[in-house]
């Protein structure tokens, strides 16, 4: 087996196969879903500014038929999330773009009440 340029919490490489790759990937999936609905919003807004795509170590080859199926949830696990987190970013979008609108708005006149009885 290849080693990992790291391991996934951070320390000493281990061995890549795809058993662990898409242990790996389940778990980035759960932080995500984490980061939602604990409202970590800087960490949601992170997941929406990725730019490259993940791409499986050249060395990992096809994946093995036995594991076929837990690829699969894990991809409809991610697309659910993926569309979470697109909600939450536009969301979120929204709110800064209300938020602005009301903070450059011109001042609204205020109500006056007079007392009559005087």
């Amino acid at each position: 087996m290849t080693q990992s340029p790291a391991a996934p919490d951070g320390g000493a490489p281990g061995p890549v196969d795809w058993a662990s790759v898409l242990t790996h990937l389940e778990g980035e999936v759960v932080a995500a879903e984490q980061n939602i609905a604990h409202g970590r919003h800087e960490e949601i807004a992170s997941w929406g500014r990725r730019t490259e795509d993940w791409v499986p170590p050249s060395s990992l080859g096809p994946l093995p038929d036995d594991l076929r199926e837990r690829a699969a949830r894990l991809l409809q696990h991610q697309l659910a999330v993926a569309e979470e987190l697109v909600e939450r970013i536009m969301q979120s979008q929204r709110q800064r773009d209300l938020a602005a609108r009301m903070s450059y708005a011109p001042s609204r006149p205020t109500a006056a009440f007079i007392d009559r009885a005087l």
